[in-house]
């Protein structure tokens, strides 16, 4: 469920997250893909946090919450978590594989409205 990268970025890969969000856990997904990226379609409830606008809004996320950032891929996301860790949340987390690895799980994907 948990590890980490070669990087020392912590991960969760997608069935621990798909379990975590099964069960209700509290949590905050947040998508730093792009707006034309999220347009089709994102994690139900993630927060859509752009990762250029991460340094002017990362304030704004709880740091005694678990969060777990995700992009297409996992790389923007790995950026998202070390920018983080730096500001001192220690309870961060990358997607291994991104939205990649969650729709080739079988997932499925909420519009954004």
């Amino acid at each position: 469920m948990f590890g980490s990268n070669m990087f020392g970025i912590k991960e969760i890969d997608v069935a621990g997250l798909h379990s975590l969000l099964s069960e209700k856990k509290n949590l905050a997904l947040v998508d730093v893909r792009s707006d034309n990226e999220v347009a089709y379609g994102v994690i139900e409830g993630a927060l859509h946090l752009p990762l250029h606008l991460l340094p002017i809004k990362a304030d704004e996320l709880a740091k005694d919450v678990h969060t777990i950032f995700y992009c297409r891929s996992g790389a923007r996301s790995a950026q998202a978590c070390a920018f983080m860790a730096a500001k001192g949340y220690d309870n961060v987390y990358n997607l291994r594989g991104g939205i990649i690895a969650w729709t080739q799980s079988g997932l499925a994907l909420a519009k954004v409205v």
